[in-house]
């Protein structure tokens, strides 16, 4: 990391660089019961409509719902595959996909559970021992919802797909399931997030991440774990200091326009909560730090969608590293609090040194933290620093 004065441009007071929600009350739940065994080649059975204006019969089972959908039908098509394990093999419930969903469950929770012939207790699904599978329906998307990780959801129109990255349950051991809806249940700082990330930043109101699946909906940051890039090993990030970009006579067209989100000297428009994806789209094809962010995720529903955060974003970052109350964007984060730079867990691993935001001041500097003080700096964009990238949901 060079600290030579012909590598960074400062003016005072910058310090150098140095080392939808529809009040349905309680659950609205629909059940599904299945007799057990009943998978036939890759699913349960045929795919089983659900609010019809009868019960419906299946095999031993029947369902009655009372869910957001109102007279709407939905439509559930579990699925195994089978898993061959060192000569003995066993079909496991590996995804389930629910179709037919109204604009009149957005903003609530989807909880899918499991359960044996015999028990009141749901069965572990994925993960060892996850048994809720949590889907959000934000906005006409789907998504992870809290709990979920271990879990892939894709989208569609009416419809979304879970699938257990780690599945757990046979197909014989399972009876019945049930598909509830209830209000959302919002994250917090310091939950795992649905990339598998730590959520870091909540906002109040939505915010617009052009780019990102919550697009205009989007309520929250997380960063990712340390070892995102060391195979899930908590790690130190002094193992991935690399360059912004090797380009330093061009600017990459970020909006550079003088505007005050959070009130700071020398604020730009690409410094914005929200900004963080599409800047960093804007530095390729010559940045070097990209790369890897958009490797990482590539397992799971989060592919793609990693990015180097902005200047308010990093801030906000700043703040949790250090321990701080993140949320509101006039408080600038201080050099007080101890550092999370542990990596006993993967809750930490920030180094006490200089960190790359996407936000270009001009042609060949680029914005950045100091986490030792708490300093906001510029630095050549071609000089090696860290940086650690963060996602909008």
């Amino acid at each position: 990391m060079s600290y030579s004065t012909d590598n960074y441009y400062h003016d005072d007071p910058i310090e150098p660089k140095s080392s939808k929600n529809n009040k349905i009350p309680g659950f609205a739940a629909l059940f599904l019961l299945l007799v057990g065994g009943f998978f036939i080649q890759t699913t349960f059975a045929s795919n089983i409509s659900l609010n019809s204006a009868a019960s419906v019969e299946f095999g031993q089972g029947i369902q009655q719902t009372v869910a957001c959908s109102g007279n709407d039908q939905l439509t559930v098509t579990p699925r195994s595959s089978f898993l061959n394990s060192s000569g003995a093999g066993a079909y496991l419930f590996t995804s389930v996909t629910v179709s037919g969903i109204p604009d009149n469950c957005d903003g609530l929770d989807f909880s899918i559970n499991a359960y044996g012939a015999s028990d009141s207790t749901p069965l572990a699904l994925f993960n060892t021992s996850d048994a809720n599978v949590v889907v959000y329906a934000n906005a006409g998307t789907f998504g992870i919802g809290k709990g979920g990780n271990g879990t892939l959801v894709s989208s569609g129109s009416d419809s979304f797909t879970v699938t257990f990255t780690n599945p757990v349950a046979t197909s014989a051991s399972i009876n019945r399931l049930t598909l509830q809806s209830a209000k959302h249940t919002s994250f917090a700082v310091g939950d795992r997030g649905p990339g598998n990330g730590i959520v870091y930043y909540v906002s109040a109101n939505y915010f617009t991440s052009t780019g990102s699946t919550c697009d205009t909906k989007c309520r929250y940051l997380e960063v990712a774990p340390s070892g995102w890039n060391n195979s899930g090993v908590p790690i130190s990030d002094t193992y991935i200091g690399m360059k912004w970009s090797t380009d330093v006579s061009t600017v990459t067209g970020q909006d550079l326009t003088p505007a005050p989100q959070s009130g700071f000297l020398n604020e730009q428009v690409n410094w914005a909560i929200g900004k963080g994806f599409s800047n960093t789209s804007l530095i390729r094809p010559t940045s070097i730090i990209q790369p890897p962010v958009l490797a990482y995720g590539a397992t799971d529903s989060s592919a793609g969608q990693w990015f180097i955060p902005s200047m308010n974003e990093l801030n906000e970052l700043c703040k949790y590293a250090r321990g701080q109350t993140t949320g509101t964007l006039t408080v600038a984060c201080t050099s007080s609090g101890t550092l999370k730079s542990g990596t006993s867990d993967d809750l930490g691993g920030f180094v006490d040194s200089w960190y790359w935001s996407s936000s270009e001041k001009d042609s060949q500097y680029a914005w950045g933290y100091v986490l030792r003080t708490a300093a906001i700096s510029i630095d050549i964009k071609n000089d090696t620093s860290f940086f650690r990238p963060v996602r909008a949901f």
